[in-house]
């Protein structure tokens, strides 16, 4: 059985994308690289590559291995870095914020970060750094606030026998989002959920009562 693999990082530049697919393989980390078009419009994005995701997935059990070999090995030189970066217009406040949203950033950028944090005199112990991925990873696992508009939205579609309702129904129970250490959770409160639940399988009904009443008036 093939492992299931979860969101890793996601680019906008191939050669970045590329790049980390390198580092996985060097380590023999399995991966799925996968291709997405951002934009509304397939045909006008098949030749702008800014309209195209690059998302890389691997096993939620080699995350917290594949950030420490990109913690390894990406040396960064203060002194070589180019002066007009724009990490060097971060306040400090900001820089902490960026090291707190680790997954936000790509790795060079982490390690900058903290380079131009120790040259300030802001100097953060790696206890310190893991209390801050603790307490984001924390912060990540609340559910977002109750979906009330939707779910209002999701019932009238269900009752109306719109297909949406059963896409409002299906999202609300069951979308999970992954945590930077590999962990997945529910996106949605409980109540949020089952809400969900109800608006799926009313909005089937729904449906099928719909389809039954165009056959019989046919």
């Amino acid at each position: 059985m093939e492992p299931e693999f979860a969101t890793f990082q996601t680019f906008n530049d191939p050669t970045l994308a590329d790049a980390l697919v390198e580092v996985l393989e060097k380590h023999e980390i399995n991966y799925h690289l996968q291709q997405v078009t951002t934009s509304a419009n397939p045909l006008m994005a098949l030749n702008n590559e800014l309209d195209k995701e690059y998302i890389i997935k691997i096993s939620p059990e080699d995350f917290t291995r594949a950030n420490q070999i990109l913690a390894e090995e990406q040396s960064v030189d203060l002194d070589a870095v180019e002066s007009d970066h724009y990490l060097f217009a971060f306040s400090n406040d900001e820089l902490l914020d960026l090291l707190a949203k680790r997954e936000e950033w790509s790795a060079y950028d982490y390690q900058l970060a903290q380079k131009i944090l120790s040259d300030r005199g802001v100097e953060l112990s790696a206890e310190k750094l893991s209390q801050m991925e603790q307490e984001r990873i924390s912060e990540l696992k609340q559910p977002e606030p109750p979906q009330t508009t939707w779910i209002i939205l999701g019932y009238i579609c269900a009752v109306l026998g719109g297909l949406f309702g059963l896409l409002i129904g299906w999202h609300l129970m069951g979308h999970k989002r992954t945590l930077p250490n590999g962990e997945t959770v529910y996106a949605y409160t409980n109540k949020d959920r089952e809400h969900g639940r109800v608006i799926f399988y009313l909005a089937i009904v729904g449906f099928i009562a719909a389809v039954a009443m165009q056959l019989l008036r046919a």
